[in-house]
């Protein structure tokens, strides 16, 4: 039997599929981090290790071709090296947002907003998919959990140094991580689904300093999918852990639609097409 796997690695996790040549899904598999270009050992490491629990889901069988929507694909190397560490004869690896763009908009026209530990937005018209963003946490990641994770720290240093008011949230924070120096020790050795982690407490805060950087976040998410759409009356899918997020802040301002199908459909899609 032909079999196909389709993998979907982000920032804080990797998830793997295996189907038939008709898209059935024989068997699945989950394994951790997959950025391929802040950490392509473990990347590929848990790359390997998703498909190989899908394969065995599916009780075994060889992989005809691969298609792999990873984060980190856009930066220069990363497909290359990852290549070298994969068995599949042929394989096609592409960003994670060309993947969710596949498996959420299939063969129709519309906008893309992809919005989790990092982010990545992307139209596509007539079939050409157009991407932006999507370049990690040190030079964009706009809206992402990892920017407004690193986003409330800066904002408490901020505080602390006496440029903005210190409030309950930022206070918290800053006792919690040992104090100003705490916060700058952890902003060195944490890692973008490290900064996300903190994400959920300014999503669900009122406090002041948590409603401006959601103010800045969904500033930035507008920003972008107004330049994907033009003049145009597409419409946008919210994807991701804060999709549903942003898609509430943003109802009334877009037509907003249901994704036709996940990132995974989408990389399945993208290894028929490298068969």
């Amino acid at each position: 039997m032909q079999l196909f796997l389709g993998i979907d690695g982000g920032g804080t996790g990797c998830r793997a599929a295996v189907a038939d040549a008709a898209g059935v899904i024989l068997g699945r598999g989950v394994a951790g981090p997959a950025n391929i270009a802040s950490d392509p050992e473990g990347a590929a490491a848990n790359i390997l290790a998703a498909a190989e629990a899908a394969l065995g889901a599916a009780g075994g069988g060889a992989v005809v071709a691969a298609g792999l929507g990873l984060a980190g694909a856009n930066a220069a190397g990363a497909t290359e090296r990852l290549r070298e560490a994969l068995p599949y004869r042929r394989v096609a690896v592409v960003t994670d947002g060309i993947t969710a763009v596949k498996g959420a908009l299939g063969a129709g026209d519309g906008v893309v907003a992809a919005l989790g530990t990092g982010s990545v937005f992307a139209v596509q018209r007539a079939g050409a998919i157009r991407q932006i963003g999507g370049r990690g946490l040190v030079l964009g990641d706009e809206a992402s959990g990892a920017w407004i994770g690193r986003a409330v720290l800066a904002a408490s240093l901020r505080a602390v140094d006496g440029f903005a008011a210190m409030t309950p949230l930022l206070a918290a924070l800053v006792e919690e991580m040992g104090g100003p120096d705490g916060v700058v020790a952890f902003s060195l050795r944490a890692r973008p689904a490290d900064f996300a982690a903190l994400a959920p407490r300014v999503v669900e805060s009122d406090d002041p300093a948590a409603v401006a950087v959601m103010a800045r976040a969904e500033a930035d998410v507008a920003e972008a999918v107004g330049l994907l759409r033009g003049v145009e009356d597409l419409p946008v899918v919210f994807l991701g852990g804060l999709g549903t997020v942003f898609a509430g802040r943003m109802a009334g301002r877009f037509p907003i639609r249901a994704a036709a199908g996940t990132a995974l459909d989408g990389a399945l899609m993208l290894a028929r097409e490298a068969a």
